[in-house]
């Protein structure tokens, strides 16, 4: 059976924005499409005008309105919609949960002033046990400008990272793009630098080609399981979130990661975050241990 793609709708600009990536996706990976609006009736909130059956009848509308509009681009793709009456967040955590991965705009949902994420969309990201896709309204391009990348952030270099480099590979497997795995260094505190630190660094010829290698054997069981994707391997000193960026240009697609062991904290990371209001396109935040 085919996968399915979510696409959580608010009646924002950036949402259909969201449903035309996911209908891209899923129309490529031959996955089908499920579009959802949660909402709750609470008389006076601001978002909605009029009593509750307009209300619902303007949900409904943007439901129906998406799926007309990704059908008249995909006429052959399968997709269903659904109104989901309950809070935005545990419905869309559990559509992640559900999904192959869950697609939501940039903006909406109760964005705060001065921030491309919305408040609800950045407790989903901190919640959700499945892939989130954050997706921004069409890029303005030149002739010049080529979008052919996907890039992946790899500071998780060990077997904890692998959900963060599956992901990356098989999005570039099916655009037949090449995958540029970024890994950035500094260099470290005295107090942080161990004996077994130092003879590893100086087995490998110093600390650039010891991460040269800690991400060429991070990368290792990927390229065997994708031998076809052309893979562009990145190590640079400086900030995480600023290489990371500096080198997603050409990105389609940057693809980073989200740590699930801890919790009770339920953050991002700095480096996930200055991703999500920064990189151009759309950007992946993929659970792991």
């Amino acid at each position: 059976m085919p996968g399915t793609i979510t696409v959580g709708l608010d009646g924002t600009d950036h949402a259909l924005a969201a449903a035309d990536w996911a209908a891209h996706e899923a129309a490529r990976r031959g996955m089908d499409l499920r579009l959802v609006h949660a909402w709750v009736w609470r008389g006076t909130d601001k978002v909605y005008i009029g009593d509750r059956a307009m209300e619902e009848r303007w949900v409904r509308n943007v439901l129906n309105e998406a799926e007309a509009r990704v059908a008249k681009v995909y006429p052959d793709l399968n997709v269903t919609t659904e109104l989901l009456v309950d809070e935005p967040v545990p419905t869309l955590v559990a559509e992640a949960a559900r999904a192959e991965m869950l697609v939501l705009g940039s903006r909406g949902y109760g964005t705060l002033t001065g921030y491309l994420v919305g408040s609800v969309s950045l407790q989903v990201l901190r919640q959700a046990t499945g892939p989130v896709v954050m997706v921004r309204g069409p890029r303005q391009t030149t002739v010049q400008q080529r979008f052919d990348e996907v890039v992946v952030g790899v500071q998780e270099a060990e077997e904890a990272g692998g959900p963060v480099l599956e992901f990356a590979f098989a999005a570039a497997a099916e655009r037949g793009a090449t995958l540029r795995a970024v890994r950035a260094w500094s260099i470290p505190s005295v107090l942080s630098w161990s004996p077994g630190s130092m003879w590893l660094a100086d087995q490998a010829g110093g600390l650039e080609p010891l991460h040269k290698e800690i991400l060429a054997d991070a990368l290792g069981p990927w390229r065997q399981k994708y031998p076809d994707v052309d893979v562009i391997e990145h190590v640079e000193i400086g900030a995480a979130s600023e290489v990371l960026l500096s080198n997603s240009g050409r990105a389609s697609l940057v693809v980073v990661g989200r740590r699930t062991h801890d919790t009770g904290l339920r953050r991002l990371g700095s480096v996930t975050h200055a991703v999500l209001h920064h990189a151009p396109g759309a950007v992946a935040v993929v659970p792991h241990p």
